[in-house]
């Protein structure tokens, strides 16, 4: 649920009642919407109910301290994406270094300079914006695609990847603070430095499917987004053949194209050269009638979601 009343909301979350009104007054001039909470639990609760555009995230409140509150909120996928400004009186660099590790965007010293306070929540605040738009595109496009952090935590995913996660873990949904046990460990394998450019394959519990995931970009700095497919060879293939006027090799090559895959690893899977693989495409090209490879990935993936 986003906050009502102005389309700019942020939640203070301060346990100094002067530092709180100066801050709501501030960016109550800025035509800026403010929500107020006293303490880490108290934002925590907040959040349940409402998602606010910014958080401004004071460093050193009494139990639960800022930095383990903002852990909390980048666990959970509803409010990952949200940016976490810290506030901080603190001149330690472990602390900023801290206040980045946990998931914060960006800080500002105590006492707290006004003009650039708002300054720089606006620029956050956009760019948290830019990143909801970008989510939101790829569900409505619904493609399958996760972002998780560095160390392979889920930040959040698209809907029909959170139905194919859930064909791998029955029961598994996107509103869990953590990925399956078997899909985080292989996503940290592909995250890995003996993994990078390459893929992973998780089994389904029941049949003979498999999820393929691919890192797609690193989207920030402590964002991967990653690709899934769906992937049973056997009964795709059986697919392109019954709809398609292909011969069986033609069908092979043209899954594999589907499957994201360039010509020298579709040779190594069918154990054929990479030059019979073009040959192949070619003719492939020409009896579904499209001129692009791209083109012929498409008309397949369509077959294949019929």
């Amino acid at each position: 649920m986003q906050a009502p009343g102005h389309s700019d909301t942020v939640l203070v979350v301060d346990d100094e009642p002067d530092s709180l009104r100066m801050l709501t007054a501030i960016l109550e001039r800025a035509e800026m919407s403010v929500l107020v909470a006293t303490s880490g639990e108290a934002a925590l609760e907040l959040l349940n109910n409402i998602v606010p555009d910014l958080i401004l995230m004071d460093a050193v409140m009494p139990g639960m301290d800022g930095f383990e509150t903002t852990q909390k909120i980048k666990s959970r996928p509803a409010t990952a994406s949200i940016p976490v400004i810290f506030m901080t009186g603190l001149t330690e660099s472990e602390h900023v270094v801290e206040a980045f590790e946990v998931g914060g965007v960006d800080y500002v010293r105590k006492p707290v300079d006004l003009k650039e306070l708002l300054a720089r929540v606006r620029v956050h605040m956009a760019q948290g914006r830019a990143v909801h738009a970008s989510i939101t595109s790829l569900d409505a496009t619904d493609r399958l695609i996760l972002a998780t952090d560095a160390q392979g935590r889920l930040l959040w995913c698209t809907p029909r990847a959170e139905k194919a996660i859930a064909r791998m873990s029955p029961g598994w949904q996107r509103d869990q603070a953590a990925l399956p046990g078997e899909i985080r460990s292989q996503i940290e394998r592909l995250l890995s430095k003996e993994e990078a450019g390459g893929s992973v394959r998780v089994k389904q519990v029941k049949g003979d499917g498999e999820l393929e995931m691919v890192v797609v970009a690193h989207y920030r700095e402590d964002e991967v987004l990653i690709r899934l497919s769906e992937v049973d060879p056997d009964q795709d293939l059986a697919r392109l053949q019954d709809r398609l006027p292909l011969t069986h090799r033609e069908a092979e090559v043209l899954l594999w194209v589907s499957y994201g895959k360039p010509n020298r690893v579709i040779s190594d899977v069918l154990q054929i050269s990479p030059r019979t693989v073009t040959k192949h495409l070619e003719r492939i090209f020409d009896k579904i009638g499209v001129e692009t490879r791209s083109a012929a990935a498409a008309v397949a993936i369509r077959m294949l979601g019929q």
